[in-house]
């Protein structure tokens, strides 16, 4: 039990900051809505122009394959730094996860994922 205390106690504060946040807004929050309290505010400003609605789902499937395909290269740099230390074994381990990562690729391309039509 003592070697996950230090989990225990990050996922306690994480928890705690997250129930004080919500605690705090709904006390301090707004409390009578009215029209104007309800309009967008940017900048101090009204709105320059209507939303045009929702983003298509293009743009955060995009996005999402993005920060995939980003988070590849902390996993990778590390890797080519000390690769002359790590062995045989660090590279086929590599090489299966960069395999893994092609294949998504290729499966996002076959489904149309990053067409704009």
């Amino acid at each position: 039990m003592r070697q996950y205390l230090a989990i225990l106690l990050t996922a306690g504060f994480g928890l705690s900051v997250a129930a004080g946040m919500v605690l705090f807004s709904v006390l301090f929050g707004p409390k009578k809505k009215s029209p104007v309290k309800q309009e967008p505010f940017e900048c101090g400003m009204p709105p320059a122009m209507e939303s045009r609605g929702m983003a298509r789902v293009n743009f955060y499937l995009v996005a999402v394959l993005f920060v995939m395909f980003d988070i590849e290269i902390v996993f990778l740099y590390p890797w080519a730094v000390s690769f002359t230390q790590l062995g045989p074994g660090a590279f086929y381990a590599m090489a299966g996860f960069l395999a893994v990562l092609f294949a998504g690729l290729v499966y996002a391309v076959k489904k149309g994922a990053l067409e704009w039509d």
